[in-house]
């Protein structure tokens, strides 16, 4: 009750600080299993979309964020479990099994997954290659994938860090893509990259970003590297 109630108010800040424009909510099924794929410019994302879908949304966090002991941690864990999020261990050896797992769970639960298949933040705002666990999640079970995109979000907490700012946003909802066609090939690699790679264009098309064929963790380690280099 409490994590209804605290979703709750922070639905009702949201709305009265961020005034948020959504578009394309009816693509979003009532009921049943659906992945929401969408781009991922900073930290707040998360909250946002859990907070502007009605369903409740899950989505894979740092376990971090939960575990802090503590009075700070009692009510990190509160916060991030109220918005939807599933702690699991992802720097470990296992960490994408785990993570591809969780999501598998809770779709065959029939509820709603949130996923950004770049697999970590832009570090420039772009749009980066898409990971395929997206793909797998939806050939292993059939649900429908609802791409998405966060459009200023990064002008409320630029960089993914600090205090958010108060401005304005918008999530743009796309139509519902089903890759029944298919189905039984989520071991295919080259189906599983065409699969990810159609979702990725959608995402582009509705978020209006510059594209990228390169994986974000790798572009993050060239741009370190060059930082060290220049030091």
């Amino acid at each position: 009750m409490f994590r209804i109630i605290l979703k709750a108010l922070l639905g009702v800040l949201m709305r009265v600080l961020f005034r948020p424009r959504v578009e394309g909510m009816e693509h979003i099924p009532g009921e049943g299993p659906v992945i929401l794929a969408g781009n991922h410019v900073t930290f707040i994302d998360s909250m946002f979309l859990s907070l502007v879908v009605k369903r409740q949304v899950f989505f894979i966090g740092k376990d971090e964020y939960v575990t802090t002991p503590g009075l700070k941690g009692r009510l990190m864990a509160a916060f991030f479990t109220s918005v939807g999020m599933i702690p699991v261990d992802r720097d470990g050896g296992h960490g994408g099994v785990a993570a591809l797992m969780t999501g598998h769970r809770i779709l065959t639960e029939g509820k709603v997954f949130g996923i950004y298949p770049e697999g970590t933040r832009s570090p420039d705002g772009r749009l980066y290659r898409g990971r395929t666990g997206v793909s797998r999640l939806a050939l292993m079970t059939g649900a429908p994938v609802v791409p998405f995109a966060m459009v200023g979000t990064d002008r409320i907490q630029p960089g993914g860090a600090g205090m958010p700012r108060v401005h304005r946003f918008t999530v743009r909802f796309g139509t519902a893509l089903e890759f029944s066609r298919y189905e039984g090939m989520d071991r295919d690699r080259y189906v599983l990259r065409a699969v990810t790679d159609e979702v990725m264009s959608h995402v582009m098309r509705l978020g209006g970003q510059e594209y990228v064929d390169v994986y974000a963790t790798k572009a993050k380690a060239a741009k370190a590297a060059d930082h060290a280099t220049a030091a």
